[in-house]
């Protein structure tokens, strides 16, 4: 189904290779950590907004507001951003070193099992409100093409942000002294669509909710729990032997993480 969130699909190739390096092969399947203990979020997400009511004229406002970001830093961190396998490398200013399939193999694994588990969350009320994206309902300019197969995916809520809040939640815990950055940088990565014009500020903050209840049912389960132990390893290890991203990069991300964009 064209509306359908394939998180999976969209990042399993780039983050096998990711930093030119093999990745350990990914469970077989690619059934996630949940099956059926994944939360039912359509019955928790607050409804799509209805035409004409306060969340959707903040919605319009917000998508027409943001409009004038074109061309600017912001918008060009939100290009970089439409890459949602990159979750991970774009976290590494924030983490305070690059984490790469060689040198954290265990926390890639982790992070590619639990797509699934996002991707089903967020699938049933997307296909369900089917609401278009902003740019078809508002008209304008938006950081990515306008393809077909994007027109076609729906708006609410963002799978998008779902995923890369949901990892940004997981590599938290896995460096809680790094905690702030990191959850910076992950809002920011959801607030990218924003900037992108291709999702409404409802779909985003839905999409927030939305990881957040995939990554509390995580913890029910012991497989992940157990997976998260070896990670933690890895990314302690990674954080003192590096490789460390560059300081001036890191600079000119943190100046717009801080920004609002709307």
């Amino acid at each position: 189904m064209a509306g359908r969130f394939g998180i999976w699909a969209a990042s399993a190739a780039a983050l096998l290779t990711l930093g030119a390096a093999p990745m350990v092969a990914p469970p077989p399947g690619a059934s996630g950590y949940l099956g059926p203990a994944l939360p039912d979020t359509y019955a928790v997400l607050p409804p799509s907004p209805a035409p004409g009511s306060p969340r959707e004229e903040a919605d319009q406002r917000v998508f027409r507001g943001t409009r004038a970001l074109k061309d600017t830093p912001r918008w060009a961190l939100a290009q970089n951003d439409a890459n949602q396998a990159a979750i991970v490398q774009d976290l590494a200013c924030a983490i305070g070193a690059e984490l790469t399939p060689r040198n954290a193999p265990r926390t890639f694994a982790l992070i590619l099992k639990m797509a699934p588990d996002v991707s089903h969350a967020t699938n049933r009320p997307k296909d369900i409100y089917k609401r278009p994206r902003p740019y078809l309902l508002y008209g304008g300019e938006i950081c990515v093409p306008k393809t077909p197969s994007l027109a076609a995916s729906p708006d609410y809520p963002s799978g998008h942000n779902a995923w890369g809040w949901a990892v940004g939640l997981v590599m938290a815990e896995l460096a809680p002294d790094r905690a702030t950055p990191i959850l910076m940088r992950a809002r920011a990565f959801g607030e990218s669509r924003l900037v992108c014009g291709v999702h409404s500020l409802s779909a985003v903050q839905a999409g927030r909710l939305n990881g957040s209840m995939v990554v509390a049912a995580l913890h029910g389960d012991a497989a992940f729990r157990a997976d998260m132990d070896a990670a933690r390893a890895e990314v302690a290890a990674a954080r003192r032997r590096g490789p460390f991203p560059d300081p001036a990069a890191c600079a000119r991300e943190a100046s717009l993480v801080a920004q609002n964009p709307y």
